[in-house]
């Protein structure tokens, strides 16, 4: 085990225990800057209560696999933690060395008998500093007082940002894809639970007091919340949203001096901001005789564990009674959904989201298509990228809710020469585990399709490939294998239409598009349109297209129009070409000698029967 690994894990186990102030709302400082979300999510696990409870081996695992992952996906935030932690245990030396150990003596002469300084505070009081306790003093003493630290450090309200230039995303709301002409967030689809929000919201704008959203994460409760914020409140509301461990205890003091500017407390994630530094029961109490709003966030079990739970800090809890989101959409928001035309992510997440949410869909698209994009290096997992391209131009093609067997996977990767050349070093069982493995609690890049043993790419993963300009295209050997993997007719129709779609505005600059346009439509059993492809890449040079158009025209009784492409592929070479021209000119030829041998001319009578039985084999079917 690294020593120095070990070191820094007891002590962000000391900082979490000891909650010291300085120390706890740097290192959540600090994490916020992990660019990993799901790494995020494992960091804040440390703020919870059921991670305190846990025994001392557990939490010291827990913590070393998380700084493990941050040391490897964020080295600088790592050695940000390690200075903090270096701060924290010299600050632990000096404690001790004041309050643990022997005084020195007092010097012969002194008046004062020193005895030690401790923190001290004064019941309901707002003295919090340090205070000499002393025997008898000789001469004048002199008392300075200073604003308590905790004060200073909060920003004044002039430099909280007003509502109407607030970042949503900055107070939590997860961002969405991106496109350079969309704009940051999609619109909000109206849930069920906002008229109830809306009113509270405003309740709590007009007389202070807590609000709270709960869900499951993902469920969308701080888009929600910040709905309510930005519908009920004005432009001009000074919004504060501290960091989490963030020392509040200075808030009122703010308050207080604010004059007749609207504020509002933001605290996404509600159990970072509780504790004795922070949202409290007396702060909770201060803030509602000023009249200021407090509106919060919180998991489901984060907020169980706090309210029912033996810890003091569920007294901020015990009076509200929460508004509650559930993680499924009900058909009334879904319809709403359906409404909202104009946003192609609202539109792709209403077609593509499979059995997740929309908000799991919107929030978690955007993470997964940067660990897809990323993973295509060398020393990342370039198997596992290849295998959810696969899926995705599968899905592109029209075979998606069905899913593909993992075998077709495999057997698909060969349509990628490139890429599956680069990423040999990644065994397909590998590569294969990677794309399926759960992210954020929510999804794999891979996701069972609706038959048993099968797979699809998550849905946004496709929109988003789809709605990139910069896309790769569908290698043009995947459409037909697409085509003879899809199980069932609908499917088949399916990809074909999106065939047509995808290559028809291709199809004037390369005749192979056309080729694959024929044989698809051929296949599915449409001749008049599989001729016209055929004969389109026959006229671009196509020496197979030729031999395949000439047959179905003599199929259906147009051998004078079958014959110059039939000859042409024979000319090339095209043996099955050569055949049936062959037999398109002595079906012609029995046309002529019979006419003749109906005139009476001997030799064309002759001719007519070792004619006809070359002519009477059956018809072969028409294939490329």
């Amino acid at each position: 085990m690294d020593a120095e690994l070990e070191k820094l894990a007891q002590t962000v186990v000391r900082i979490v225990d000891s909650q010291d102030p300085d120390a706890y709302m740097l290192m959540f400082e600090a994490h916020q800057r992990i660019g990993d979300a799901y790494l995020r999510e494992r960091f804040i696990e440390l703020r919870e209560v059921r991670f305190r409870e846990l025994s001392a081996g557990p939490r010291l695992v827990i913590v070393r696999d998380i700084l493990l992952e941050v040391k490897r996906a964020a080295p600088s935030v790592y050695e940000e933690l390690q200075a903090i932690a270096e701060a924290f245990t010299e600050d632990e030396e000096a404690r001790a060395a004041v309050g643990g150990r022997t005084p020195a003596p007092v010097p012969s002469g002194s008046s004062a008998s020193f005895t030690r300084a401790t923190s001290n505070s004064v019941l309901d009081g707002a003295f919090h500093a340090p205070v000499v306790q002393a025997g008898t003093f000789s001469g004048g003493v002199h008392t300075y007082y200073a604003q308590p630290p905790y004060f200073s450090s909060l920003p004044p309200v002039s430099e909280w940002p007003p509502l109407d230039t607030a970042d949503p995303i900055a107070l939590g709301v997860r961002r969405t894809r991106r496109l350079p002409s969309e704009s940051p967030l999609p619109p909000y689809v109206e849930r069920d639970c906002d008229r109830e929000l809306d009113a509270r919201v405003r309740e709590a704008a007009r007389a202070g007091g807590l609000v709270v959203v709960t869900g499951a994460p993902l469920s969308g409760r701080t888009r929600t919340l910040w709905a309510a914020l930005f519908t009920n409140l004005s432009g001009t509301t000074r919004v504060f949203a501290p960091p989490p461990g963030t020392d509040l205890r200075g808030l009122p003091a703010l308050m207080r001096g604010r004059g007749d500017v609207g504020c509002v407390l933001w605290l996404d994630d509600l159990e970072g901001h509780l504790g004795e530094h922070g949202l409290t029961p007396a702060l909770l109490a201060d803030l509602l005789r000023l009249r200021v709003p407090v509106l919060a966030t919180m998991d489901d079990q984060a907020y169980d564990a706090r309210r029912f739970g033996a810890s003091g800090r569920a007294g901020v809890l015990s009076g509200v009674e929460p508004v509650e989101l559930p993680r499924a959409w009900s058909e009334g928001e879904s319809e709403r959904l359906n409404t909202f035309d104009g946003d192609p992510r609202l539109r792709a997440a209403a077609v593509w989201r499979g059995t997740h949410t929309v908000p799991e869909y919107l929030a978690v698209g955007p993470e997964l298509m940067e660990e897809w994009r990323r993973a295509r290096r060398p020393d990342a997992h370039p198997r596992g990228h290849l295998l959810v391209r696969v899926a995705i131009d599968f899905a592109r093609c029209g075979v998606s809710r069905a899913g593909i067997h993992a075998d077709d996977l495999r057997e698909a990767q060969a349509l990628y020469p490139e890429e599956s050349a680069g990423a040999g070093a990644e065994s397909f069982e590998e590569g294969f585990t990677w794309a399926t493995d759960l992210r954020h609690r929510v999804t794999g890049l891979l996701v069972a399709g609706a038959r048993r043993d099968t797979w699809t790419a998550f849905g946004s993963l496709v929109a988003d490939v789809e709605a990139r300009s910069d896309s790769p295209p569908v290698p043009l050997g995947l459409w037909m294998l697409a085509f003879e993997k899809a199980k069932d007719k609908a499917s088949r129709w399916t990809v074909r239409w999106n065939a047509h779609e995808a290559l028809v505005p291709g199809s004037d600059s390369d005749p192979e598009i056309s080729v694959v346009l024929g044989r698809i439509n051929l296949m599915i059993g449409d001749f008049q349109t599989a001729e016209y492809w055929y004969r389109k890449a026959a006229d671009a040079g196509h020496t197979a297209a030729a031999a395949t158009a000439g047959k179905l025209l003599a199929a259906r009784g147009e051998g004078t129009e079958a014959i110059p492409y039939l000859e042409k592929a024979a000319v090339a070479g095209h043996v099955e070409a050569q055949y049936h021209l062959g037999k398109v000119l002595a079906a012609r030829a029995h046309t002529w000698l019979s006419l003749a041998a109906a005139s009476g001319h001997p030799e064309a009578t002759r001719a007519l029967p070792p004619l006809r039985a070359a002519i009477a084999t059956p018809p072969d079917t028409v294939e490329e």
